[in-house]
């Protein structure tokens, strides 16, 4: 009983217990780009380069590996930094993932319709059925944006939320 009623308390106290549309912050560690400056190793069945708007589009079973993350989408438009004179930076303005988007690190996964990652900023904002794992939990919502510095995340929109409570030890 005392188990239900700290589980019943944690709910409240996240604002997850609430049937109104809600906006929580959940910790998201494994979420952390330990190594942003590793390589970043795409495949996907097509390829389509666009020098002039500064573009890759990779279609097709996407999957892009950087260190433990792993993301797979069907669509991925790669957009550079266009400098002020109008020629092509070499840093990554956004990269944006659609359809089938799923976002896996060795601790969590999140899945949703879109995402975009923003490297200057280090920040992902995952929108439409979103669903974050971890471990036996999860939170669902309609907006996950998660800091790759911090593991801070926060899921906003209809958020629920399924917690397994922890065995208790003696």
């Amino acid at each position: 009983m005392r188990r239900h009623f700290r589980i019943i308390l944690g709910l409240v106290a996240l604002g997850l217990a609430q049937p109104v549309a809600a906006q929580t912050s959940v910790a998201t560690g494994g979420f952390r780009n330990a190594d942003p400056d590793a390589p970043v190793e795409v495949t996907s069945d097509q390829l389509d380069l666009t020098r002039d708007a500064g573009t890759a589009l990779f279609t097709g079973n996407v999957v892009a590996v950087q260190g433990d993350m792993r993301l797979s989408a069907q669509w991925v438009l790669v957009e550079y930094v266009v400098l002020e004179d109008g020629s092509l930076g070499s840093d990554i303005k956004t990269i944006t993932a659609r359809d089938d988007v799923l976002l896996v690190t060795p601790e969590e996964a999140a899945e949703g319709d879109e995402a975009i990652y923003t490297p200057l900023t280090n920040e992902v904002v995952m929108t439409g059925n979103v669903l974050l794992t971890q471990g036996a939990n999860t939170v669902a919502g309609e907006r996950l944006v998660v800091d790759l510095e911090t593991g801070i995340g926060q899921v906003a929109g209809r958020v629920r939320t399924i917690l397994q409570p922890q065995d208790e030890q003696p």
